[in-house]
């Protein structure tokens, strides 16, 4: 099975190798057809500490690392290995 990759914005990074991500979705609603934006946030492994608050990240799951992270940040160099 693929795994699946998501974009959101970095909106903390004050735990160790840890940063949580907002992801933001937009989707039509099925009954009253207006575009609806609903978001959620996802607690992502930065091995580095190298993403600050405020950084577009890219983010794919995982094997559980901890009780609550089940996705790492995609690297530049994590990007080239996986194409």
């Amino acid at each position: 099975m693929p795994r699946r990759i998501l974009q959101g914005k970095v909106t903390s990074d004050k735990n160790e190798q840890t940063v949580t991500v907002l992801v933001e979705r937009r989707f039509k609603h099925p009954l009253l057809h207006k575009t609806v934006r609903s978001s959620k946030k996802y607690r992502a492994h930065d091995a580095t500490n190298q993403f600050k608050v405020g950084d577009t990240v890219r983010i794919v799951e995982c094997a559980p690392i901890s009780k609550t992270k089940r996705w790492t940040v995609l690297t530049d160099e994590a990007q080239a290995a996986q194409a």
